[in-house]
């Protein structure tokens, strides 16, 4: 029979588990995570920006296949070090092991055996101290920093409303347009020839699709996110509105107003050209019940800031749609 503590431990992890579920519940409801496609580059790290400058996010759903892990896999396993009786030192350990052995049936009885394991002793001593100078020295010699770039692959610079508050660093890459090149990037793997320079009307193009996106989102306007976003990301966008209508919930967002943002790199993969931009952005984003209109999070008279990598990409010259959106972090 369970007693009166035990009941309580019991009654404690029920309700932690049921408020767990209730709160995962919520956070699904709203639009979040990282998705999308960057091409080659989809499962590569973004370089840090002024306005994003911690790592961003892992992609965690993309049509892209991932042929680093397939090549990982495809790898053979890891060299394994040898043990105390492997490697250089086995013999010599087993001929240790052997000659006091040996000793003992000779009649050297238990004195030699205790001279023997005396003998083991010195030696597995002496051998932990070889063994140890050897990995400081392997170590010392393997960590050997190389120097790093700080710049990002294509251009980089900053837009938005409180770009021209923030002091331009006097290494950056602006672009070749007045007012722009804040932004700091980080090593690419990317050649000279794949980068692209982006201009002023690329970056307004971001700052309106930021706002339609967000705002078609929040109305539930699949023919504008069909205009907006590449087929990958409306897939995944009317998915997410698929799953707030089962729930009965409907995320609505307004007043959406960029704030900063600055471009972390611009590529070209054959046709299609590509630029990540991190955007700090604020907007007011409430989830109602789709039936009574009340709140169920949010709070639709106080804006929130949220800062996010989306890349854009606009294939032979045509519109630019988004394609990825990976959360800081």
């Amino acid at each position: 029979m369970i007693s009166r503590s035990g009941r309580f431990a019991v009654l404690l992890v029920g309700l932690f588990l049921a408020f767990f579920m209730v709160a995962v519940d919520h956070a699904d409801a709203r639009r979040g995570g990282s998705f999308g496609s960057r091409g080659t580059r989809t499962f590569q790290s973004i370089p840090p920006t002024r306005t994003a400058p911690q790592p961003a996010a892992p992609v965690e759903r993309s049509m892209t296949p991932n042929t680093a892990t397939n090549n990982a896999a495809r790898q053979p396993q890891a060299f394994q070090r040898p043990g105390v009786f492997n490697g250089l030192s086995g013999p010599m350990m087993r001929g240790l092991l052997l000659g006091g052995l040996i000793g003992v049936l000779l009649g050297h009885g238990f004195g030699g055996l205790a001279g023997m394991l005396g003998l083991l002793l010195q030696v597995l001593l002496i051998g932990g101290v070889i063994m140890l100078a050897i990995r400081f020295f392997r170590s010392q010699s393997a960590y050997n920093p190389a120097p790093t770039t700080a710049r990002a692959s294509g251009g980089t610079g900053s837009f938005g409303r409180n770009a021209a508050a923030r002091p331009e660093p006097s290494n950056a890459t602006a672009f070749p347009i007045p007012g722009i090149g804040s932004g700091f990037g980080g090593t690419s793997q990317a050649t000279a020839s794949d980068e692209i320079t982006l201009t002023k009307t690329d970056l307004d193009t971001f700052q309106q699709r930021l706002t339609e996106v967000q705002e078609a989102f929040g109305r539930e306007d699949h023919a504008a996110l069909r205009r907006l976003a590449t087929p990958e990301m409306v897939s995944y966008l009317f998915e997410e509105l698929a799953d707030n209508a089962k729930k009965g919930l409907r995320d609505e967002v307004s007043d959406v107003g960029l704030l900063e943002a600055d471009i972390a790199e611009s590529w070209r993969e054959g046709d299609r050209n590509f630029a990540t931009a991190a955007l700090r952005y604020e907007s007011r984003d409430v989830t109602r019940d789709r039936i009574s209109g009340k709140i169920v999070e949010g709070q639709a008279d106080q804006p929130t800031e949220t800062t996010e990598l989306w890349t854009f990409m606009r294939q032979n010259g045509g519109d630019w749609k988004l394609a990825a959106i990976q959360q800081p972090g």
